[in-house]
């Protein structure tokens, strides 16, 4: 229940602020126009998940489901409509990322019947491109090549690995701010990987049991344009 109440209290969090920031960026629009100019010449935008900011509060570090997940972007808009960017992220997977929602993910977190016997370890830095289709409704694509490190119970490290991990984005721009400078992105993606490498078998008889996809998963990113 432990486990299922961070994961509900999260959903909760996210909500909460993306209504909060929801309000702002309405309030925004209604800023003078000499903001808007300022805030046109910000070209760099720095970003990362909120989703990743309860694991420092709701979880010790070193518990078996916390995730450890570190994600930062940094992009450059090429153009009124498109970004182009680089993405740095590392995280720690407890059980196989192909378990989706109607698979009964938050049952078999609870049971731990999918767990890995250890953890595996990615990370990477890759490429992101977003563009603007409609007002500020967007869509990104992200291309991320992980390295993986698989580690047994006692964290000790038993092989390496290399993943192809892509998704796709579809997500609203709320930008405030005297300048326009902050903003936040409400978002929904989903995610496949392919040339998943040098998987121990330990492990593999499990990710086999599952997808390699993940569908549907809200995140909320916030940010600032430099």
């Amino acid at each position: 229940m432990r486990t299922r109440y961070y994961l509900q209290n999260s959903r909760k969090q996210l909500l909460l602020l993306f209504f909060l920031f929801a309000s702002l960026g309405a309030q925004a629009q209604k800023d003078h126009p000499s903001d808007i100019e300022k805030g046109a010449k910000l070209k760099n935008r720095v970003s990362l998940p909120f989703i990743i900011v309860p694991q420092f509060f709701s979880k010790s570090w070193e518990d078996r489901t916390n995730t450890q997940h570190i994600e930062l972007h940094y992009k450059r808009e090429i153009s009124k409509k498109a970004t182009l960017g680089v993405k740095f992220a590392t995280w720690q997977l407890f059980q196989p990322m192909g378990i989706t929602w109607w698979d009964g993910l938050l049952d078999k977190i609870e049971t731990k019947s999918e767990f890995y016997p250890g953890h595996l370890r990615e990370r990477g830095l890759g490429i992101t491109y977003q563009r603007t289709i409609w007002k500020d409704l967007f869509v990104t694509v992200e291309v991320l090549p992980l390295f993986k490190t698989y580690l047994d119970m006692d964290r000790k490290k038993i092989g390496n690995g290399f993943k192809l991990y892509n998704s796709f984005h579809l997500g609203y721009h709320f930008s405030f701010g005297k300048n326009k400078q902050f903003f936040i992105e409400p978002q929904v993606h989903s995610q496949f990987w392919v040339f998943d490498t040098k998987t121990p078998e330990s492990f593999k008889v499990l990710d086999d049991k599952w997808r390699n996809y993940f569908l549907f998963e809200p995140n909320i990113y916030i940010g600032v344009k430099i």
